[in-house]
């Protein structure tokens, strides 16, 4: 969790209508595409990669009003999960995103590989159509084209299961340069509800060098989250020991 004594939050936002879709990935594939100063996490000796579909509203520095030029965007992350000298966290591959400042912000601020696309989010009852083309000359072509929709009673993961292990993380890891950033970030527990999805494209994951299973092993949906996010923090100076052949 976040020590709020020391340092303040600076912005405030909401995810809305977020699906986390789970896969198992074999962990030697993710130890060559993270930086070598961050271990990959398992739990029970599996390594775990997430696709996270959302939309992000009410987006507000502290002490100031909600952003005006645009009161909601959307978002699409390929994520795992690390830990830092045993601190654990989240490392991300990609975060597709349709608003160009907040692309801007976050490659400046924390280094995160932001990149810019074309997304539509249509609603139809409790069913979303999310779909995302990615448009950014820096990364590879990377498109997902999808309906989920939640599944059940909302519930609340128990300390010590797979859903807290993938879902209540309060830090993201990254390097920029010879630093190593941390991110942390203040929610409530989540309230989640198992899911039903259909992806009709999803390479996200395989833009970054990732091969999934054909299925998610596990789906979990948000309805609503509100969310705090501190500055980056310097954690460490990075030296990068990987050999080229690793």
């Amino acid at each position: 969790m976040v020590n709020q004594r020391n340092r303040k939050w600076i912005m405030g936002q909401t995810w809305n209508d977020l699906l986390f879709a789970h896969y198992p990935v074999e962990i030697h594939e993710l130890q060559k595409l993270r930086p070598d100063c961050l271990q990959v996490d398992t739990y029970d000796g599996q390594a775990w990669v997430s696709v996270v579909p959302f939309e992000m509203s009410d987006i507000h520095f502290r002490g100031l009003s909600a952003i005006k030029y645009k009161k909601r965007f959307s978002e699409l992350n390929v994520r795992t999960y690390v830990t830092f000298n045993g601190e654990p966290g989240i490392y991300f591959f990609s975060l597709d995103a349709n608003s160009p400042l907040a692309v801007q912000l976050a490659n400046l601020s924390y280094a995160l590989p932001y990149l810019h696309a074309d997304m539509e989010v249509a609603h139809s009852g409790s069913q979303i159509h999310f779909k995302s083309t990615r448009n950014d000359q820096r990364a590879a072509d990377g498109s997902f084209d999808g309906h989920y929709a939640p599944a059940g009673e909302p519930f609340q993961t128990k300390k010590g299961s797979l859903g807290y292990w993938l879902t209540e993380r309060y830090a993201l890891f990254t390097v920029k340069g010879k630093k190593i950033l941390k991110g942390a970030i203040f929610h409530e527990q989540w309230t989640l509800q198992q899911a039903q999805a259909d992806f009709r494209v999803n390479n996200v994951a395989e833009s970054a060098g990732i091969t999934l299973p054909a299925e998610p092993e596990l789906l979990h949906f948000a309805k609503k989250l509100k969310v705090r996010v501190w500055p980056p923090e310097q954690i460490g100076i990075y030296h990068n020991e990987r050999r080229p052949d690793d």
